[in-house]
Parts: structure tokens; sequence; C-alpha cells
């Protein structure tokens, strides 16, 4: 299963979450990235907008650096997700394997 997670990462020097898949694939995570693709109902605007698949936009959206995209810890959540505690206490996010994967922003899995 390509979609499932073989470590995890966070270098706060860099701001990165790097994911390394089962499949040998590995995932870097820009700390902005993973704050604007937040899969909680709030950031989604509502349970109406939720889904398996990141929005598309949030591969666009310029963050500033601000207590909201500095991670303060990442939790696991079961076997199957993880969930971000950012520095502003925002913590609502559950991150899945099949989401994270979807989100990686790499050439090869963004089809560029």
């Amino acid at each position: 299963m390509k979609e499932k997670a073989a470590g995890i990462t966070a270098k706060k020097s860099n701001q990165q979450v790097i994911i390394s898949w089962a499949d040998g694939h590995t995932s870097h995570y820009p700390f902005g990235l993973l704050r604007a693709a937040c899969p909680c109902a709030s950031c989604r605007g509502g349970h109406e907008n939720m889904g398996s698949e990141p929005d598309p936009e949030v591969f666009d959206v310029v963050t500033i650096d601000s207590p909201a995209t500095h991670l303060e810890t990442i939790k696991a959540v079961g076997s199957y997700a993880i969930m971000i505690v950012w520095e502003d206490g925002h913590d609502y996010g559950i991150y899945n394997w099949h989401y994270l994967r979807a989100l990686c922003p790499c050439d090869e899995c963004r089809g560029g």
C-alpha cells in the first residue's frame, strides 16, 4: 500500500515535515503548505467542503511567517494519520495518509 508512512521527521530549522513512505517515496512538506491545507472543518469552510483530497488551490497559497505556520508538535492519530499542533494553538486537522500523499508537492506527484 503506497499510502502508508514509514517515517516522519519535523525539521524546524528549514520548516519542513518529511515523510518517508512505505513504497520508498519521500515527501517534503513546507509548514506553510501543511497549514494552508489544514483538513479541519473550520479551515475547509464547513463540513460540506470536507473531502479526501486537498483543494488544488493550496499549492498556490502564500503564507506569512507567523505562529500559524510554526509547528509546535506532531501527534500520531492511531496508525492512519497525524495531527499537527501549531504555535497559535490550532490543532483540529487530522491529516490521514491518503490526504498527505495527495498533498505531496514534488514534481512527480504534482504531474510536473
